[in-house]
């Protein structure tokens, strides 16, 4: 039964911050990692990023977790840092970083990172990754970019969502191409992706190509940059798009990573990605 910490009142004006929202889960028999972060709409990786005791592969039951109220990391911050600071070594928008650590000028000296997934290697940052293998664009020309990668808020529903990819704005019918030179690991259908090529890359990366019309190529294809593996669909709604991911490989699967860090035409034309807020 999970047991949730006090909060900050609900007149506030900004959402309270994510660590003082954050819950406590009793491991009970039989629950898995998996069955545990079901529960909470989480992936594994948060649960074992927020519980050491839980990297052993062991559940002890009766043992006491500590559940995030969504998916991200618990940093310890360096005196003098900013949230800039903080935008740009973990690719996440400084204005989100602002919001969910509760509207404060400076960083906390603990603060929580939304949207990057807690891994036991260290978190690819823009500078580590200047010397990875992609360096082409899924596109033929520099296309806008309609949704941003990370954590945001959905206007819809006035709730924060974490966007795993991008969406660029396409011609109906434009070439889809490979960013990098890679083996092609998937070609087909898939629920959340329909028409889904993915393209492993060296250095541990793969990229994916989303909501596609038609894909032309299989599964074991090598392919080099540029090269065309399928074509933007045509939607019910104005305008067409491209769905995008970037994914870096680790011991708890493929993450999600930031496509600007690593392509850099993504992020320039991102207003999103680039809007100033207070340090």
């Amino acid at each position: 039964m999970a047991q949730v910490d006090p909060a900050v009142p609900a007149e506030s004006a900004c959402p309270p911050p994510a660590l003082s929202r954050l819950s406590r889960h009793r491991i009970a028999p039989g629950e898995t990692v998996d069955s545990i972060a079901q529960q909470y709409n989480l992936i594994p990786a948060t649960l074992l990023g927020f519980n050491a005791v839980l990297r052993e592969g062991q559940l002890p039951v009766g043992a006491e977790l500590i559940i995030p109220p969504f998916n991200g990391i618990r940093i310890e911050v360096p005196s003098g840092t900013t949230w800039r600071d903080l935008a740009e070594q973990y690719g996440v928008r400084a204005d989100a970083l602002f919001e969910v650590n509760g509207c404060q000028d400076t960083p906390p000296s603990t603060a929580f990172i939304p949207g990057v997934n807690w891994s036991p290697t260290p978190t690819v940052s823009s500078t580590a990754a200047t010397t990875h293998p992609l360096r082409g664009y899924p596109l033929p020309t520099i296309a806008e970019v309609l949704t941003t990668y990370g954590w945001q808020i959905d206007p819809s529903t006035e709730q924060y969502v974490f966007q795993s990819g991008v969406t660029l704005q396409a011609e109906p019918g434009a070439a889809v191409l490979t960013v990098g030179a890679g083996t092609i690991a998937f070609a087909g259908q898939q629920p959340a992706y329909g028409n889904l090529v993915v393209v492993n890359h060296s250095d541990g990366l793969q990229t994916r190509y989303a909501q596609l019309s038609s894909i032309s190529v299989q599964v074991g294809q090598q392919v080099n940059p540029g090269d065309r593996i399928g074509t933007v669909a045509l939607t019910d709604s104005s305008p067409a798009f491209l769905w995008f991911e970037v994914r870096s490989n680790s011991a708890i699967g493929w993450v999600a990573q930031d496509p600007g860090t690593y392509i850099p035409d993504i992020r320039a034309v991102d207003p999103v990605r680039r809007r100033q807020v207070p340090e």
